[in-house]
């Protein structure tokens, strides 16, 4: 064995395990996972050259780290193992042939990786005794009370279960939750929680268990440990999940039995497409064996089952070098810091850019220049800066300062009101880069949905190459424009994230566009589809147009709760603070935001050009009287053949009725289409009448009554 593998292994052995304590132990990561795993592998690899390197203090033959003091330790009944992780198709296809080699495998279950804490639950005669992390494997933290705080782990088992079982899951927080009560902390004053995986492990290892009832965690279970007399143990993997439901267990509903490695590899790539579906985080597939006779057979390593593997999706989190801190101005005129980083590629894209919101927020998160930064990305949104690697600070870093002007038209900035976070350009007027951010936004999908109004569209309508060409100066222009307007524009191409011009690689000059004109001066299909697209968008809810005249505070749910209760832009606008803070959802903020948009000349004027324009005003019916689901609350789940889920929601709002996204007591009815899930699961515990596809037609041409008569709750 060479002296240089015996120091590099050495080397990971203490990366390794300082990783895994500051994982599982302090909750404060400072490996991502893919560097983890790249440190893993390189130790296997070594081992495997080197067999005299693999010892029992190996990290290779351990699981997590050791336990805190804070909790009593408790030794599990059998071994919590981890997994062995396959990071492509190639290594997921090495691990199924060599299974299949040596045994009839039979079909594979497929259920989504949780990114959450491991958990064993002992039930003695269908009693919750204890609630034990995984610890190192061995031994674990005793959190029995804190577990007990829990809405979904049952404390008494039902139906008919073993004199003893110990049943594994994993602990989480749902990113809704999470969301919520990060806001709630910064309403607060406090520090907002770093990610979901972090505060859920947090929370389970509270010393109160009345702080962690306050933070509110769910369990799914995947596995068992002991189990003592009573029925037999099934035959599969899903006959177990089975088995759990029927004793009261939370069960993942979106687990898969599939027959070979094809099904396995479609079921991978599609929650690689939808990976933000589920309620909670995952960052990968964990494939098993479904039989359980094979998985015996097929036995385990001294750290993880033969016959389960887990495989990892592309990074969420990494960390890169933030080169730059730069502003760029919103269609509001909030002045926004955005880092330029060394790029990165993070679940799956490769970025170079992210937000930091504002000059506190980058105090908060304590971030320099020159900065290595863990970057993380969760959901269809730009990817966030987390906060400093400090240990990797060398002193050349340096601070952020805020400018004092705007970017884009060099007006002083200032805070619209005293205490405010955001600082903002004043210029709402004549400042390019608000107009061009507003009209960009006015034609987004959950907005107007102009099809051809997109960043490099809007980019040419405000900020041309020639000032005088450009033919929209605020949004009342949107509906009168002109083929002749549009045929002579050349325009610099932005970047959407910073606004900053983009350069054409073949010229190393910034990038310039004739984007309504062929080469010979006639129009693109573009412009065709820009009228067709202004012409439909002249028709649409009247909640959607009030969003897209960019209101501070008025989204869309409050512009939803304006048009239902108001009908009209002549009531919403001519509606006094009191009247407006009288309608449901709408609160003093929004009520004086609203009046305040109305006393401003140019704002009028939009208004009056979209109604010269033939712009809708108000809405179907508006002098008719109630509507017949007035006061009703809907929530629309799953798929529906005639209905999309927001035609489906502006149906139900241009009756009168409240279009939600969560079931409770006072929801009204459950639309409830193909893959319903967990919502349509909530409205039978909670007795909501229930409709399908054709209930839901009768409920909008016959009204609630005739509804009630074709509900589903009783199936």
């Amino acid at each position: 064995m060479g002296e240089a593998a015996a120091e590099r292994h050495a080397e990971l052995s203490r990366e390794l395990e300082e990783a895994n304590y500051r994982y599982y132990v302090l909750d404060q990561p400072t490996l991502s996972d893919i560097d983890y795993d790249t440190r893993m592998r390189e130790l296997l690899e070594l081992e495997e050259a080197f067999p005299e390197l693999v010892t029992p203090d190996s990290p290779s033959q351990k699981v997590g780290a050791a336990i805190t003091t804070d909790f009593a330790s408790v030794q599990h009944l059998e071994r919590m193992q981890s997994l062995d992780n396959a990071m492509d198709f190639d290594e997921l296809t090495t691990w199924c042939e060599r299974l299949e080699a040596g045994v009839e495998i039979g079909d594979y279950l497929c259920e989504l990786k949780i990114d959450g804490l491991a958990i064993a639950l002992t039930y003695e005669k269908g009693h919750l005794v204890r609630g034990v992390t995984r610890g190192d494997g061995v031994t674990g933290e005793d959190v029995t009370n804190n577990v007990r705080t829990m809405p979904s782990v049952p404390t008494r088992l039902t139906g008919d279960f073993p004199d003893l079982v110990e049943v594994r899951g994993e602990v989480f927080m749902p990113v809704e939750v999470f969301v919520k009560l990060n806001e709630t902390r910064r309403e607060a004053g406090e520090e907002p929680f770093r990610n979901p995986r972090n505060t859920a492990a947090g929370a389970l290892r509270q010393k109160d268990p009345r702080i962690t009832a306050q933070r509110p965690l769910t369990m799914i279970c995947h596995g068992f440990g002991a189990w003592q007399g009573g029925p037999a143990v099934p035959g599969t993997q899903s006959e177990i999940y089975e088995l759990f439901a029927s004793w009261g267990l939370p069960i993942s509903d979106r687990f898969k039995v599939v027959p070979d490695l094809a099904a396995v590899k479609e079921f991978i790539s599609y929650y690689g497409e939808h990976r933000h579906d589920p309620a909670y985080e995952i960052d990968g597939m964990v494939i098993k064996i479904n039989s359980l006779s094979v998985q015996r057979r097929l036995g385990s390593t001294s750290r993880a089952p033969r016959w389960a593997i887990a495989f990892k999706y592309p990074p969420e989190e990494v960390r890169t070098k933030l080169i730059d801190i730069k502003v760029g101005v919103g269609r509001t005129g909030r002045v926004t810091p955005w880092g330029l980083m060394e790029p990165v590629s993070v679940a799956g894209s490769t970025v170079e850019r992210s937000t930091l919101h504002n000059a506190f927020e980058v105090a908060r998160k304590g971030v320099k220049i020159g900065d290595t930064v863990v970057l993380r990305k969760a959901g269809d949104v730009i990817p966030e800066i987390v906060g400093p690697v400090v240990e990797l600070r060398d002193g050349s870093e340096r601070d952020f300062v805020m400018p004092a002007e705007c970017p884009e038209c060099q007006t002083p900035l200032a805070y619209a009101k005293e205490g405010d976070k955001d600082i903002r350009c004043p210029n709402s007027v004549a400042c390019p880069g608000q107009i061009r951010e507003r009209i960009y936004f006015v034609g987004r999908r959950n907005v107007l949905d102009i099809e051809a109004l997109g960043y490099v569209g809007a980019t040419a309508l405000t900020q041309p190459l020639e000032p005088d060409d450009a033919p929209v100066r605020d949004e009342g222009d949107l509906f009168r424009l002109t083929v002749d307007q549009l045929l002579p524009i050349k325009s610099l191409v932005l970047d959407q994230d910073s606004g900053v011009p983009k350069i054409d690689p073949k010229t190393g000059e910034m990038k310039v566009v004739t984007f309504f004109a062929n080469i010979n001066g006639t129009p693109k299909k573009t412009v065709e589809v820009l009228f067709e697209e202004l012409e439909k968008a002249k028709r649409k809810p009247l909640w959607r147009l009030l969003v897209a005249l960019s209101i501070r505070h008025v989204g869309p749910r409050a512009a939803q709760d304006l048009a239902r209760s108001l009908r009209s832009f002549d009531r919403i606008f001519s509606a006094t603070e009191e009247e407006l803070t009288a309608v449901e959802g709408v609160g003093p903020t929004i009520a004086r935001s609203i009046t305040d948009w109305w006393q401003v000349e140019w704002h009028r004027e939009i208004i009056r050009k979209w109604r010269e324009d033939g712009v809708r005003m108000e809405e179907d019916g508006a002098d008719d009287g109630p509507r017949p689901l007035e006061g009703l609350t809907i929530v629309v789940t799953g798929s529906l053949e005639a209905y999309s889920r927001d035609s489906a929601k502006e149906a139900i709002q241009r009756l009168g009725g409240k279009a939600s996204g969560s079931v409770s007591k006072k929801t009204s009815f459950v639309v409830a289409g193909e893959n319903a899930g967990s919502k349509h699961e909530k409205a039978v515990q909670l007795g909501v009448p229930i409709l399908d596809e054709a209930g839901f037609g009768i409920l909008l041409t016959q009204g609630p009554e005739a509804a009630k008569e074709v509900t589903l709750s009783e199936e």
